[in-house]
Order: structure tokens, then sequence, then C-alpha cells
């Protein structure tokens, strides 16, 4: 290993080598422990920077705790079902499960490339049956709890895919990959009843506070979505139609009643009614997505039904509407149109009357609303209830329903149960079986091994047509059955992957003995755009496993950090059929007469600034770690992602800052070299200058600094930016025995805390300054405290207001010699000669404030 230059093309490899099994560790219960984990790959084939971000900034802190001492678990896996391994098998006529091994295989040996500190020895793949076998497990009991059930719900369908889309997956009414009209059909579907949990989760956020960020506890917060209101029957043919609303005291105003598309009162209305019925079929093909819901064109049509209000009897216009979900609810909600935007809006366009019951405490009755009036107020056109207030209101009225048996006081939830069903192959099997003569039943031989060798189609899952698969003997009477086929959503998998790390090799069980060592996770790392939906299944699925007494605790994450993404410009040129996106580096600048602009360098066609965005491979102006890797070195690559933003910051990807990273780690190498080719004494802590106890002070404040910065902070740009400037401080130093003495312990110092960020380069320097261990077996650097004793202080002198200078004084200096040696400063005497001092204020160990006059 060469010592003249730095070349991180021979040094890393040899070091990663070296490090072979340095982090596969076993619980020791002597030994405080740290869990730190990122959020498991989804194995497409290659990194992108996006990855290499998250698994740094866990990789640091993970060195960082194990350096302190601690028995620190860091694990990775393969997030390894899902749809894009479906379309790249029909894209390469290759099976799903060994495109995905082998995209495995490359992206473990880039993860390893990049010195990140894993326990290979955990390693799983979700697609695995010695994986989702456990889950399969799981469902049956849960499904024998009561907390698993089938019911026909609707869903987005895909007629040329043959699947079911998540309402993200519609775009302008289309599937997003193949384009075709999307219907809403009804179709069997397993749920997990995640409702049956929410009020824990719900709970269970205010015992994250300040350990998760806010923003993702609020996210969580709405998701969930807690309303304390009236269910109230309205009554519809002689039969109850049940409706919730948080606004009880607006009920006198209620002019009609809204039903879903698939609400059996529109399908009964639509029987004999095909204008009905064509409305219905519209209904059915719009999106079920929340955003779409709220910008789309509010449609209805009366059914010709009445409903009768359970408190005036008036019969009111029962009304389908294609804003309100079957999903939701009961697939019906009561209308105040002046108390309620969406109300008024449908109000005005069909002209339903609009009864206005609420106004302002000190208002008066409107003649005509422009508008709905949603706040609360004071009830009038209300009969018994007038002149009560809103709150005073929802009591009497929901006392007086109840008395009549026509309304409840209760608590809803706007989280709906978890469907989990996908019409998908590539996934795990739903272990359960439906009989002629049984019914469904769950299968008993665990696991249901998901075919692999199989070839793709361009429609539907081919286990429907794998008859070895789908047709099975009932295991309660024998009868030919019929197996599931469709797979589990992959938010399953990820749900529990966590907890399988600490007993990944268990053969008898989903977890052992060994989960309560090491959950729950201490430092849990991954995107915001998982803050609701996966995080909130997982917190979900580990109270599922505690209450099979699985795991203890009732979360899996103790501490959350969520980065932020990686930004990148933009450039591209619109042809006559499409946008045609280019990567920076194909890009360049030039001026002409009407100034500078920008143009291809291959051909000079012009391009447009599409602005800074997000790296995609959609926009192409991702960055491939691999040629970095070449061109720089892994540690360059590190240190550059930590240094250029704060983690939970976007960071704009720079090649300016990349080559800024590298130059640094060479100047860097040299100072080392430079410095170990000089003879150093022993440091004799007693007997230095003025100057040289600075210069070690200046060594133990970063110490302190970056183990706060590093350890709590988190905020590692600011850390690296601290060795920075030490390193500078170290190289101007005038050369003494004693510097070089201090400027060792500071270049140690420095390869410490630079260690859980750039590791190949710091083992490499560790070892030239004459230490034979590995830096993995080295201690975080200890701030010595008699060194961060200043003799002397710095202190602004002030003249009327205005910074006129700065003294230094010894830190027990009193008054009368820091008054003294503020007004015999030259700089400050330029504004104090000839004048008369009226008064000088100290401030202690800050300033001194000369008033002249």
């Amino acid at each position: 290993m060469t010592t003249k230059h730095y070349t991180p093309n021979t040094i890393e490899p040899e070091i990663q080598q070296s490090w072979e099994n340095s982090f596969t560790v076993t619980e020791d219960p002597s030994k405080e422990k740290f869990y730190c984990l990122c959020m498991f790959p989804y194995p497409s084939g290659r990194l992108h920077i996006g990855h290499v971000r998250n698994y740094t900034i866990g990789d640091v802190i993970t060195r960082y705790q194990r350096m302190l001492g601690k028995n620190v678990l860091q694990p990775m896996g393969w997030d390894a079902f899902g749809m894009p391994a479906e379309n790249a098998a029909i894209k390469n006529n290759v099976p799903p499960a060994k495109w995905t091994r082998e995209n495995i295989d490359y992206m473990r040996n880039q993860l390893k490339r990049l010195g990140l500190g894993y326990d290979w020895q955990r390693e799983l793949a979700t697609c695995d049956k010695d994986y989702y076998q456990w889950e399969q497990w799981l469902f049956i009991q849960l499904y024998n709890k009561g907390l698993v059930y089938k019911k026909t719900a609707p869903v987005n369908w895909d007629p040329v895919d043959q699947t079911v889309l998540a309402n993200e997956q519609v775009i302008n009414g289309r599937g997003w990959r193949s384009g075709a009209l999307v219907e809403r059909r009804e179709i069997p579907q397993w749920f997990l009843k995640i409702t049956a949990y929410a009020e824990e989760l719900l709970q269970g956020l205010e015992e994250l506070e300040g350990k998760w960020p806010d923003s993702v506890r609020i996210m969580q917060q709405k998701w969930i979505g807690r309303s304390e209101g009236v269910e109230i029957k309205f009554r519809v043919d002689n039969e109850n139609l049940t409706v919730f609303t948080t606004r009880p005291d607006t009920l006198l105003g209620a002019t009609y009643v809204a039903v879903a598309a698939e609400h059996p009162l529109a399908k009964q209305a639509a029987a004999n009614n095909p204008q009905l019925a064509d409305f219905l079929l519209q209904c059915n093909k719009a999106s079920t997505a929340e955003a779409d819901m709220e910008t789309m064109e509010k449609l209805g049509m009366d059914t010709g039904l009445k409903a009768i209000h359970p408190i005036t009897g008036e019969t009111l216009p029962l009304w389908v509407a294609n804003f309100v979900l079957m999903s939701y609810g009961s697939g019906a909600v009561m209308s105040v149109p002046a108390h309620d935007e969406r109300d008024f809006e449908f109000a005005q366009k069909y002209n339903i009357p609009i009864k206005q019951v609420i106004i302002p405490k000190d208002g008066q009755l409107a003649e005509q609303l422009d508008a709905a009036y949603v706040e609360k107020g004071v009830l009038v056109n209300s009969g018994e209830f007038d002149d009560l207030t809103s709150q005073q209101a929802f009591i009497a009225i929901a006392e007086h329903l109840e008395n009549q048996n026509r309304g409840k006081r209760q608590v809803h939830y706007r989280l709906r149960d978890w469907g989990m069903s996908r019409q998908r192959y590539w996934g795990c099997p739903i272990p359960m079986i439906e009989c002629p003569s049984c019914g469904t039943i769950p299968a008993t031989d665990l696991p249901v091994v998901l075919p692999e060798n199989v070839v793709m189609g361009e429609t539907g899952s081919p286990l429907k047509k794998d008859l070895k698969f789908s047709q099975v003997k009932c295991p309660k009477c024998g009868a030919d059955a019929q197996r599931e086929t469709d797979t589990f959503d992959t938010f399953m998998e990820s749900s529990w992957y966590y907890a399988r790390y600490a007993s990944a090799d268990c053969k008898t069980g989903m977890l052992d003995e060994r989960v309560q060592y090491w959950l729950p996770v201490d430092q849990y790392i991954g995107g915001i755009e998982h803050a609701i939906l996966h995080l909130l299944y997982a917190r979900f699925f580990h109270r599922l496993m505690r209450d099979e007494g699985l795991v203890q605790g009732d979360e899996p994450f103790a501490h959350l950090l969520t980065q932020g993404m990686v930004l990148a410009k933009s450039f591209y040129r619109d042809t006559e059929h499409q946008r045609i996106w280019y990567p920076p580096n194909e890009v360049e600048e030039y001026s002409d007469e009407q100034g500078t602009k920008l143009r291809l360098k291959a051909d000079g066609e012009p391009v447009e600034n599409g602005g800074v965005v997000k790296m995609s491979k959609s926009k192409n102006n991702g960055i491939d770690p691999e040629n970095l890797i070449n061109e720089y070195g892994a540690d360059t690559i590190r240190l550059y992602v930590m240094f250029a933003a704060p983690p939970e910051q976007s960071l704009e990807w720079s090649d300016t800052g990349v080559e800024g990273a590298f130059k640094f780690l060479k100047r860097f190498w040299k100072q080392v070299h430079t410095h170990i080719e000089n003879q150093v004494p022993a440091l004799e802590v007693d007997n230095l200058t003025s100057v040289e106890q600075t210069l070690r002070r200046q060594v133990h404040e970063t110490i302190v600094k970056v183990s706060d910065d590093i350890g709590r902070r988190y905020t590692f740009n600011t850390a690296i930016a601290a060795i920075m400037e030490l390193l500078n401080n170290l190289g101007r130093a005038k050369d003494t025995p004693q510097i070089r003495a201090i400027t060792q312990e500071g270049l140690e110092a420095v390869i410490l805390m630079l260690a859980p960020i750039v590791p190949h380069i710091t083992q490499a320097l560790w070892q030239a300054l004459g230490h034979s261990e590995s830096i993995l077996d080295a201690s975080w650097p200890q701030a010595d405290k008699k060194a961060l004793v200043r003799s002397e202080l710095q202190m602004v002198v002030q003249v009327n207001g205005k910074v006129r200078g700065k003294i230094t004084v010894a830190v027990d200096a009193d008054k009368q010699t820091i008054e003294q040696a503020a007004l015999n400063e030259p700089k400050v005497q330029q504004f104090t000669t000839g004048k008369t001092i009226r008064k000088v204020i100290v401030v202690p160990k800050k300033l001194v404030s000369v008033v002249v006059g």
C-alpha cells in the first residue's frame, strides 16, 4: 500500500477484504446494544444516489456507536417481491425469481464496495420461502383470532393487465402501465383489521414525541383520523340508513342524503331506471384516489327514493353522488349545504334547498348564503334546539336521538382496514383454500410455496393457470378444492423484516428469544415518503406480533430519521410526440447575441432548463454510484453525501462538490504522511507555551463538538466542517517539538472522528501513524477536560455601541485590568483620544463597552 499518493482504488478493496465478517455480531447481555437499521431496498438492479445517502447515514451512526463500545447490529436484506419484477420478466422473457436474484447479487456487491458495515450473516430476501412462510403462519393465527376477513370490496381494475391497481397507479383514469381505462369493480378481497388497533396506534404516537419527526407523527395522526360524532338513522323504505357526522348540531339543516354508487339503495333504484344505471357505471370508472376525489367535478343523480329525517320527519331526497365512497363508513352521508363546502357546491349545481341553521355567536341569519358557513356558532331554524351553541347542541341532539333510538354517539376513524389481496404473481401466496363443502379454510401445508420457474404472460397471474398450484385437496374433507391465487400486498413483508433480522436463521418459528435482546430498533432510517403506509403497517404488525407473544414492547422503532431527497439539475427537449430528458453532463452553456443559452454537447441541439428536481430515471438526471466509486473511491462519495447537507434536508447534487471532497481526502493523506516523516516527541502537557495550549485546546474542543454533532444532533455536515478547520489549524501551526506532539494527538483524533464517515482512508492512516490494531477496534476519542480550560479569553471592545477592537486577557483578570487593557488597545484609542471617558462597562468574559463624550 503506497504512502506517497492517495489511491483509493488500491486501498479500498484491500481494506474491505480485511474487514470480511468483522461486522457479524451475537447477543451479549454484558454490553449495551444498539440496533441501527436502514429501510431495505427493492432489488431493481442498480443502487442510486438516494440509496448511497441513506445507507451511508446508517453506516456512520453504526460505526460511531461501535466506537462507543456498544454491541451494534446493522443488517441488510431485500424487499424482493413486487410488480417491477413482473414487468421486467415480461420485457426480458425471464422468470421474476431469476431477474430478482441476479439483481440482489449485483447490488450486494455494490453495497460492499461502499464499505458498508453489514452483518451479512443475517441477510434475508422476502421472496425466500424461509422468510415468507412465517407471515403465512401469522396470517392463519390472525384469521383464527378474527383479525382477518374476506369481503367483496370496490377496487380499481385494469382490464388489460387483469389486476387491481392502487389509487396512486391510476393516472387520469387510466392504468399507469397499460394505459387502459380503469374500471371500478367489486371483487373478493382479504382484509386485516388494522381498525381494531386504531386507538392504540394513535395513542402510541404520543410516546414517540421527540423521537420521531413531528411531520411523520402528524401525518399518521391525520391518516388514522379519530373523530367524535353521532351515528344517525334515517329511514328509507322502512329500512334504516345509517350516516355518521361530526356535526350533529347541523342536523336540522340537512336537505338531502347522498349514497355511493355501489350502495344497495343506489342499485335498487337503478334497477328500473336506465339513466341512473348508466350514471352508476360512469361512477365506477372514476378514480377513488383522495387527491382525485378532491379535484374532480361533483356529479350526482336523484334516485327518486326518500329519506325520513330522524327529528323533523321531513322527507329528504336520496341522491347518488360520485364523491361518496362505499369503502368509507356506511357509504352514505347526510348533506348540509349551508354548512359544508362540498355539499354547498353540489346543492347549487342541482338546485337543492340550502337551509342555514348555524349563525356566528354575535351574528344574524343571512338572507342568502354566498358560501357555506362552516364554523361553529349558535343554532337557528332548529326548533327546540334554537339558541344553543354548537357544543351544547352536540350533546342535546345526541341525547335526543339516543332517547328515540335514532342514533348514538360514536368514535370513528378515517383509517380503513388493510386490503392485502393483490391479483399478482410475484408475491407471497395467501395460505387459504376454498372448498365447496367446507368453505374457506386455512392451508395446512405451510409454506405454500410460490412456483418460481414460470413464464409471465402479458395479462393475469400465472397462478390461476398453474393447476398444480391452484387445484388441491381440502385438508378437512379431502374433496377437490381451490387454492387462493391472490398474493399478499408487499407491505406485508416489509412490516416485520426488522424483527426477523434478530433471529434470521431460526428454523422453528417466526422469531425466537434473541429478538428480545435486539428490539426495538434504536435508530431507523428511511425516506419521508414512507411516513404513512410502511411505518404505520410496521407499527401495527409489531402489535400483532406482541399479542401473539412473539415480541415485547409496543413500538418497533425507538427513533426515526427521515433523510431528504437527492436533487439534480435536469434538461429537456420537446419533440412532436414526447419530451426527452438529458443528463447534465451532456449539456453545455453557450452565448450568442441574445444571451446565454443551453445546447447538447453532441449535436448542438438547443435544450431547456428543467430546474432542480429529484434524481430519477424518468428525468434522466441520475448519477451511477458505480462510476463515482471507480473514479473517486467510496470514501469520497461517502464524505460528499454527508457533508453536502444535513441528513433530513434535500441534497442538491454537485460534481464540483464531489471533486472538492476528493481533493480534501488527498490533502488529508498528504498531511498525515508529511507529519510521520518527522520525529515526534512525547507530549508534555504541563510544559506547553500559550500558543501550544491554544492549539491543543482546539483539538479537544473539536472532539467535544464532533461528538455532539454525530452522537446527538446528527448534523454530520457541521462535524466534518469542524474537522476540516482543525486540520487547517494543525497544518498552519509553526513547527516546534511540542507542536509535532500536539499534531500527532490531533491527527489521531481526526482519524478517529472521520472513521465512521470515511472508514477506508482512516484505516490506512491509523496504521500509518503506528497503530497495529484495526480502526474497527479503536474507541471514540475522549476530550481532555484540562485541555479545554482556557488561560486567556478574547473580549470585544465597543466605543459608543460600535465594535472598535478586541483584547486578549487572562481568564481570571479583574475588572480594573480588563478596563485598562481595553483603553490601551490601539484601535480603540483611535476613537477615544482627545475625548472624555464617561463610563466603562465590563460584561464578564464577553465585552467591554466604553462611553465617550
